[in-house]
């Protein structure tokens, strides 16, 4: 399982790495708090699937990083897409060690 610590995504969003951030909670949820990227809720990700760019590290993001690991693993078999990771712990582990 692709996974990234919370520690290691804020150091990349510090240095402006090449990096995509794509957040699967509610819009209602990313727009009270979110640490930037895109808003793709969870039913639409598999459809959009053009929208991750091959090219840099895809993190998926939602609260406690269940569903981010399970979209993750779908996307790893059904779509062999490479660079992607779940947010270890979510959102929620991110505010807990981050903020």
């Amino acid at each position: 399982m692709n996974e990234i610590a919370p520690s290691e995504l804020k150091k990349m969003i510090e240095e402006n790495a090449n990096i995509q951030i794509i957040d699967i909670r509610d819009d209602y949820v990313f727009e009270d708090f979110n640490l930037g990227g895109t808003n793709i809720p969870l039913e639409n990700v598999i459809n959009n699937k053009a929208q991750f760019e091959n090219d840099k590290k895809t993190v998926f993001i939602c609260n406690s990083g269940k569903r981010s690991s399970a979209i993750v693993r779908t996307l790893t078999v059904k779509h062999q897409l490479p660079n992607i990771y779940s947010l270890k712990g979510g959102i929620e582990a991110y505010v807990e060690q981050c903020l």
